[in-house]
């Protein structure tokens, strides 16, 4: 594994990500942002099925979903009573996908999307 993840002392350990991410190693990837586009429109089924798709995309590149270093989620219209949905969606794309990687990670809300349907976006940095 070419990322390690670390919890300083001083900050906050959050359950879903880890603070800091030391990534060593000799290629960049970047993964556009990634939606569901054949998926209801529903929060957690998106945010699977985003997963889902950018592991294929580290695939493609010869790297899983534990190369992450940096992973920002891009949600339509967010308030926080919509957390329980996107961590159901990150806990079934994460068991999808085999990987219990919690890299660092930032939530954006949005006012739209690329298409109406599209309620969440997901777009990553690995090192490889």
């Amino acid at each position: 594994m070419t990322v390690t993840m670390v919890n300083p002392p001083e900050l906050p350990e959050i359950d879903v990500y880890h603070q800091v991410a030391v990534a060593e190693g000799t290629k960049l990837v970047f993964v556009a942002g990634q939606v569901a586009w054949e998926t209801e429109r529903d929060l957690a089924a998106q945010v699977e099925q985003a997963y889902v798709n950018v592991a294929a995309a580290l695939a493609a590149a010869g790297g899983t979903f534990d190369d992450v270093a940096k992973l920002t989620v891009y949600a339509v219209d967010w308030t926080p009573d919509k957390m329980p949905a996107l961590l159901d969606g990150i806990a079934r794309g994460s068991a999808k996908i085999g990987t219990t990687a919690k890299p660092p990670a930032t939530l954006i809300g949005v006012a739209a999307l690329d298409v109406p349907e599209h309620l969440v976006e997901v777009e990553v940095t690995a090192v490889l």
